[in-house]
């Protein structure tokens, strides 16, 4: 596997475990997808978000492995500074990761969160972001243009995520599937990629028109 640009540190801050959020158990295909969340909380940094994850570790199983802001990338469930774990981040029961990828995104995804709003540079965060799922999909050999997918798509009855948190953020969903496999590429070659080439080419081109006419109307 080639090299990648190291632009930013993953700092691991593992919760306690066994618990309700962090189960420690194998991803057991290894990581097959990754699905891009938001936190829903605008204005919480990673910090907050990785404290509140350790303090309610055994009153709900909802987790996600890392968490991005503008300052920094904590990983609080195993997933790049140590063996792949579980997290749940996607609900079980909808059938559209399973149809899409073959397995349950709890079993076989890492789940990264975006966080956003007031105190957070939308820029750097989102920098941040873009470069880490490129890096996720670089450590295990995925395809940045197929196993990326945002958890609204999975669950789109419950969940609006990363939807929202990239419009307070000024971008787009599409967006950010564009810039991922860019980051992807200029970080794995250390060039930028190159821009279409408009080719010219000399030919005939006939046009057809048609017009209906309406009688008695303007």
């Amino acid at each position: 596997m080639t090299g990648f640009l190291m632009r930013y540190a993953v700092t691991p801050r593992y919760l306690t475990g066994p618990s309700k959020r962090r189960p420690r158990r194998q991803l057991d295909p290894g990581v097959r997808f990754v699905v891009v969340h938001d936190t829903g909380n605008p204005g919480s940094t990673a910090e907050q978000n990785v404290r509140y994850y350790e303090r309610s570790r055994d009153e709900m199983s909802a987790s996600a492995h890392l968490f991005v802001d503008d300052r920094q990338i904590l990983e609080c469930i195993p997933a790049l500074t140590g063996a792949p774990e579980k997290a749940w981040h996607v609900l079980y029961g909808v059938p559209t990761d399973d149809r899409l990828f073959g397995f349950d995104a709890n079993d076989a995804a890492l789940g990264v969160e975006y966080c956003y709003g007031p105190g957070i540079d939308a820029d750097e965060a989102y920098r941040k972001y873009v470069w880490l799922v490129a890096y996720i999909c670089h450590r295990f050999a995925l395809d940045p243009s197929r196993a990326v997918v945002g958890h609204f798509f999975l669950d789109p009855q419950r969940k609006t995520d990363p939807v929202t948190g990239l419009a307070q953020s000024r971008r787009t969903y599409e967006q950010l599937l564009r810039d991922i496999v860019v980051e992807h590429f200029v970080c794995r070659e250390g060039v930028e990629p190159p821009p279409p080439v408009a080719t010219d080419i000399e030919g005939r081109v006939i046009a057809t028109s048609r017009l209906n006419l309406r009688h008695g109307a303007p």
